[in-house]
């Protein structure tokens, strides 16, 4: 059946507009819910979100979705995306629930489902979900309606948990590190993981007041992380996104050093250390060509996926591997964690400028990343990629790429727009592929 709710990520929207909306998040509650009833045992969900002001009104809906079908729930207040994941799987929770819209404004939010395991939903489980969403869904007897409790050491039981994914013989002491919270759900977390392994830590991003998520902040507004770090003459700054599954670095000249970077550097450093698993790493379809001839000079592969780091995950599952990311900054490393985790990337970072005693500048320059331009282009209806004019034009930009780049164009999967990414070696024939390309699109969209 087509997907009506859940897009690369879960649901996501703008609040109190379908389909973010009390009424369809209780239902997704009892739906959930209502998937996971399996066995006699007495069910339960824990709960996560980040500092949105619609994270209450969300949750609250959850909470009465989840009871009215059976289910007790956990709800752990504010907290990153994969410490749900990681509760989820400890507590022995059926299921785990993140209300977070990630690294986009404060008026819009989301609901991300994870399994018992600690893992995100499958398609199959999310199609059973939607197709629950469709219909009439029974409820629990009035004995039997779910009961929902508190916990308030949720966060420290994450912060024990990042920091043990931290070499034991490793310190951070002497390093001046800047962290960007973006106002979101870390800003706590992060800067008491980092403090208690010894570094001298600059917080900024950490007054969330439910309006200033990602607001000029975090891992998609990272000026501000590059002014601290040249202004407090910090060694590196490190910044999370909303959820904190995201991470972007900044050396010590407030240079940006992206996902690509930082999956090479992992990637290397556990090659070299032969703890890296499946020969190789797995990232999308959007990462640098830079990075995958980099890794073929060491003999370490690079498998691709769609975009997403579900399916990032799906293919590290299946093929064995332990490294995984998107350019954007979402790192999957999973010795330590079921999701992306930006404050385990960043501690794998920290651990690689401790042992090496280089400048960040040095360490996280692994490769020279080939020109790269990304546009979108938004369009109110229809379907421009289908149109002959725009299928021409791509394809004789294929052809003349063939060979020395590539090109991506993809539909956004959370809202109405087409993304149209180049690139090769040429930088001016990126620039005019992907002009042609968002001009065709935009003339079959008008």
């Amino acid at each position: 059946m087509a997907r009506s709710y859940f897009g690369t990520d879960g649901i996501r929207g703008r609040t109190n507009q379908w389909p973010m909306t009390p009424e369809l998040a209780m239902k997704v509650g009892m739906a959930a819910g209502t998937h996971f009833l399996r066995g006699k045992h007495r069910h339960r969900v824990v709960i996560g979100k980040d500092t949105r002001l619609s994270g209450y009104m969300v949750e609250n809906a959850l909470v009465a979705g989840f009871t009215a079908v059976g289910m007790d729930v956990v709800q752990f207040g504010p907290i990153p995306t994969p410490a749900v994941a990681m509760l989820a799987h400890s507590m022995r929770a059926d299921l785990g629930v993140m209300i977070s819209a990630s690294h986009n404004p404060y008026y819009d939010n989301g609901i991300k489902l994870f399994g018992p395991d600690g893992y995100k939903l499958s398609d199959a489980d999310e199609a059973k979900i939607e197709a629950l969403l469709a219909g009439d869904i029974a409820l629990a007897a009035s004995e039997h309606i779910g009961r929902a409790r508190r916990v308030e050491d949720a966060r420290g039981r994450y912060i024990h948990a990042v920091k043990s994914s931290f070499p034991a013989d490793l310190r951070l002491d002497g390093l001046r590190i800047v962290v960007d919270c973006a106002n979101g759900a870390a800003y706590q977390v992060a800067p008491s993981a980092l403090w208690e392994l010894g570094a001298e830590v600059i917080a900024v991003g950490v007054t969330p007041d439910g309006t200033n998520i990602n607001d000029g902040c975090g891992s998609t507004a990272p000026l501000l992380l590059q002014e601290t770090v040249l202004s407090a003459g910090a060694d590196i700054g490190i910044a999370l996104d909303g959820d904190a599954d995201r991470l972007i670095v900044v050396d010590e000249n407030g240079v940006i050093v992206d996902g690509d970077q930082i999956m090479a550097l992992i990637a290397a450093n556990w090659a070299r250390e032969g703890t890296l698993r499946g020969g190789g790493l797995v990232a999308t379809i959007m990462s640098n060509l830079g990075l995958e001839r980099f890794l073929s000079g060491k003999g370490i592969g690079l498998e691709r996926t769609k975009v997403g780091d579900r399916y990032v995950l799906e293919r590290m599952r299946e093929g064995g591997f332990n490294v995984g990311g998107e350019q954007s900054g979402h790192m999957i490393l999973s010795d330590y964690a079921t999701t992306g985790d930006g404050t385990i990337a960043a501690l794998q970072v920290l651990a690689a400028l401790v042992r090496s005693g280089k400048p960040a500048s040095e360490l996280l320059h692994q490769f020279d990343a080939v020109p790269q331009l990304l546009k979108n282009v938004r369009f109110s209806g229809g379907k421009p990629l289908d149109h002959e004019d725009v299928k021409k034009t791509i394809a004789q930009a294929e052809a003349e790429l063939k060979g020395s780049g590539r090109l991506v164009i993809r539909p956004s999967g959370t809202e109405p727009v087409i993304r149209v990414m180049a690139e090769g070696d040429r930088e001016d024939q990126v620039r005019d592929v992907v002009d042609r390309i968002c001009a065709a699109v935009e003339k079959a969209a008008a």
